[in-house]
């Protein structure tokens, strides 16, 4: 701070102090009303600890101003202890900044009535020394308290996802990692594309994955009323996200999966279903299963749940029905046009001019196509009692792996 043992200082430090306690009982009462976050706060807490805290900052100011020095080392340290607890409390950090501003207002408008301007601007001089070091160490406190408290609910949230998938006692895990369980859960399992800086050569793609996953994370924390639990990765992602209370929970979560994509900057592509607690290991393999059997059908970005999926699904089952559904296709994986278009050919629901359009041929073309899959599968698309057959034989050759 600037030093200054003027007369003038002197007579200020005294006017602040002689009125510490109605300065102090001022500025606690703005605070709930000009901060409304404040107001989260237990009264006792507002006329405990903060008012405290207000009464030593004040004081503080005063005694920086009677003698020029910053404030000593005990007075920067319940600064940031009282920081840190407004991050534990969860108010934001600038209502936190702010309430300082209101104290050095405070301060302003008890000398302004009987201070000269000379006075006032030793008054001035001083607040921005001052708020220069108080703030710098609110930002300390909160954030290092604000950096502790992620990494533990981080810990605990991941401790909790492992102990559901696991098939753990939902209530056992729910007691020693503290977290409320729902009484159900969203289970998703999500497909992320890459963000276009993971693909661009000159910026570190896991740099561009790290930044896509937080704003992911973020985006879910905002969303969600209740805490997700959820294990992100750059290229995908498990999910749990309480049940929530929506006149139509599904259509909640498609504009859940469509706000993620947005903020990630990349498609995604989402299964879900939707379980108790304890049922969360069979609910996470079945999305699983329904991510890959979209993907294997090109499904579109967005939320896609079991119903969408029902025939895909039982189709793609392991066992010998499947093999010997996918084995009808093994005369055209030698020919590299045919699968392709069978595949947009029925995707078009047998509409040959959009599928022309789309592989860029002619109309004809794609009736000689046709005609050669009918040739060498004995299968033709055109006939109702083959369109199912040949329609399973793709979900099983896509089950298969031979995509």
């Amino acid at each position: 701070m600037t030093g200054h043992n003027s007369a003038a200082a002197e007579s200020l430090a005294a006017r602040l102090l002689a009125d510490l306690p109605g300065l102090a009982a001022t500025v606690t009462g703005h605070l709930a009303e000009r901060l409304p976050v404040y107001r989260r706060l237990p009264a006792e807490e507002i006329d405990g600890d903060v008012h405290r805290i207000v009464k030593q900052i004040i004081g503080g100011f005063a005694r920086g101003l009677r003698t020029g020095r910053p404030p000593e080392p005990a007075q920067l340290a319940a600064i940031r202890a009282s920081a840190a607890k407004r991050a534990e409390e969860g108010l934001p950090i600038d209502a936190v900044l702010s309430a300082y501003h209101l104290g050095a207002q405070a301060c302003v408008d008890a000398l302004l009535p009987t201070a000269d301007p000379e006075e006032m601007a030793v008054v001035h001089r001083s607040l921005l020394d001052y708020l220069c070091v108080a703030v710098s160490e609110v930002a300390a406190g909160y954030l290092a308290e604000r950096q502790a408290l992620v990494g533990e609910d981080n810990t605990q949230n991941q401790t909790m996802l492992a102990a559901l998938l696991s098939g753990a006692d939902p209530e056992v895990s729910a007691r020693r990692t503290g977290i409320r369980l729902p009484a159900a859960y969203f289970v998703v399992s999500a497909a992320i594309d890459p963000h276009p800086d993971e693909l661009d050569p000159g910026v570190d793609a896991a740099v561009a994955g790290r930044r896509k996953t937080r704003r992911i994370r973020a985006e879910l924390d905002r969303r969600c009323a209740h805490p997700a639990l959820a294990r992100v990765s750059a290229d995908e992602g498990l999910l749990l996200v309480p049940y929530p209370d929506e006149p139509d929970p599904w259509a909640w979560l498609g504009v859940l999966v469509e706000a993620l994509g947005k903020a990630a900057g990349a498609p995604v592509l989402a299964c879900a279903t939707h379980s108790a607690p304890a049922e969360v290991p069979a609910a996470a393999r079945l999305a699983a299963e329904l991510r890959e059997v979209a993907a294997a059908f090109h499904r579109p970005p967005g939320l896609h749940r079991l119903d969408d999926l029902l025939l895909e699904h039982q189709l793609t089952r392991p066992g010998p029905a499947r093999r010997r559904l996918a084995a009808l296709l093994t005369p055209l994986l030698d020919k590299p046009d045919l699968l392709p278009t069978l595949r947009l050919y029925l995707a078009t629901n047998l509409n040959r001019r959009q599928t022309a359009g789309r592989l860029r041929v002619h109309p004809n073309t794609i009736d000689y196509r046709i005609r050669r899959i009918a040739e060498l599968t004995s299968l033709n698309p055109t006939r109702h009692e083959d369109l199912f057959k040949l329609t399973a034989a793709l979900a099983a050759h896509a089950a298969e792996g031979d995509h």
